[in-house]
């Protein structure tokens, strides 16, 4: 089985070949942060799968949220750049989470912790993190937390 990095590296090759400039930038960017990401710290170290999509999932987040910055500040084709990566970056993302599976896994983590109030949030985002995994984001799983604790 070959890890997520070696995919990326695998697919940046493949898209230098074929001359897809879109492709090859967005992933050679994410690579780099990757690599950041490694020597970030006291050692060097070779990232997990689960650390390259945490990686992964916020680089879709910064082009998600510059595309929204390009399209107030009336750059369309900007946003459309950005959006293009995004688009390129969510391959390699595991599928979301619909609100409704979202939602039973936060009422899993509400029975588990036998939570109750907004007081106990931390407790109940702590509890469905590990559930979620790279497949919602945080904003969203708060937002279905603070619901599932007030209903």
């Amino acid at each position: 089985m070959t890890t997520l990095k070696a995919r990326l590296q695998g697919d940046l090759t493949a898209a230098i070949k074929e001359r897809d400039t879109l492709r090859s930038s967005t992933l050679r960017m994410t690579l780099t942060e990757i690599s950041k990401e490694e020597v970030a710290g006291t050692t060097a170290r070779e990232l997990s799968d689960d650390e390259v999509l945490k990686v992964l999932t916020r680089e879709t987040k910064k082009r998600r949220e510059a595309a929204e910055a390009f399209e107030q500040g009336g750059r369309a084709e900007s946003a459309e750049q950005e959006r293009a990566e995004g688009r390129v970056l969510a391959e390699y993302l595991p599928a979301q989470l619909t609100d409704a599976e979202l939602d039973v896994l936060v009422a899993e983590a509400v029975a588990e912790t036998g939570a109750a109030g907004p007081k106990a949030m931390g407790q109940v985002m702590k509890a469905a993190g590990p559930k979620v995994a790279g497949r919602a984001e945080g904003g969203r799983v708060a937002a279905a937390v603070k619901k599932a604790l007030a209903g």
